[in-house]
């Protein structure tokens, strides 16, 4: 009972005590003492108060993801931009140390110039070594990703020539934060209805204890990712976190998938998805809402879908 008590929310643990009204909890397991509330389990991460008991009593609580869900790493940057590792050594080791079976590099944008970030030639350079690593590292598959910064009038730094040689695009605001609500909403919604982009990097822009987020409609963002089919990240960067756990449901509400990013810069800095998940745990997300659950032949078929997609659409 004391765990409870210390992990549920108050609200939580009014409505469960409610529940257990003249029963003995002492001694109990958390498991024994839902069972004489008539409940399933309810996993420390979901006792807010909000709708779980609700959930629970309809037997409709989410199985929530582990990190053993996850098959490939995506969002990650090499010393092509401001990453301190080779492209081959964050490949090798989110093979061999963390037995994923793919990798997203997605190296800064030429707008980032603080960062290294890649004009069109060195995103041509980088495309062909990753060629010939794919060849080299097989079945383990890289994926040709682009952090894409989204400019102040929300368009991407690059011509869709060049966004289409991308297997997916990541679009992120770096710069420019000072923004009003509509403005700052009305930037991501334009980026979003870019054909060109997969997924919506770091949403609000917020670093934990540092910076604080941007204002946003994130109703009408997510509405947005909804209507368009872009992803949302989840940044497991312990100081983003961001999309916020608290818009997790309303994003699956809507069809958004999420994807676990870890936006690292180094290899251990891959490690980092343990923070996202704990976050995406905190928002009831379950591995089917999530992108890089997928294998990678199931993320290869998801990108070259959205590809032809989009070439039919532009046609």
């Amino acid at each position: 009972w004391e765990l409870i008590n210390h992990t549920g929310s108050e609200s939580h643990v009014a409505q469960l005590s409610l529940l257990l009204a003249n029963k003995e909890v002492e001694g109990k397991s958390e498991e024994e003492i839902y069972q004489l509330a008539s409940l399933p389990f309810i996993e420390p991460e979901l006792r807010e108060g909000i709708n779980e008991l609700a959930l629970a009593k309809a037997n409709k609580l989410p199985k929530l993801i582990a990190v053993n869900d996850l098959r490939g790493s995506l969002h990650n940057h090499s010393t092509w931009s401001d990453g301190v590792h080779t492209l081959e050594e964050m490949a090798t080791y989110c093979r061999d140390e963390l037995k994923l079976t793919y990798l997203g590099i997605c190296d800064h944008s030429k707008s980032a110039f603080y960062a290294n970030g890649l004009n069109e030639a060195r995103v041509a350079a980088q495309h062909r070594e990753i060629d010939q690593l794919n060849q080299k590292m097989a079945p383990f598959h890289i994926f040709k990703g682009i952090e894409s910064d989204i400019l102040f009038d929300g368009s991407l730094d690059y011509s869709d020539d060049v966004l289409k040689t991308f297997d997916f695009v990541v679009a992120s605001v770096h710069s420019v934060l000072k923004m009003d609500e509509s403005k700052a909403t009305s930037r991501l919604i334009k980026a979003i209805e870019n054909p060109f982009t997969t997924i919506l990097g770091h949403p609000t822009g917020r670093l934990l204890l540092t910076r604080d987020a941007y204002p946003l409609d994130h109703k009408k963002v997510i509405d947005a990712c909804a209507a368009n089919q872009v992803v949302i990240e989840i940044n497991a960067n312990p100081l983003r976190l961001d999309l916020d756990w608290r818009w997790h449901q309303y994003a699956i509400e809507k069809g958004v998938m999420l994807a676990i990013n870890p936006d690292a810069h180094r290899m251990t800095g891959l490690l980092d998805v343990h923070y996202g998940i704990l976050a995406a745990r905190k928002g009831g997300v379950s591995a089917h809402n999530c992108l890089n659950t997928f294998t990678a032949d199931q993320i290869k078929t998801y990108f070259d879908t959205r590809k032809k997609k989009n070439k039919i659409e532009k046609s």
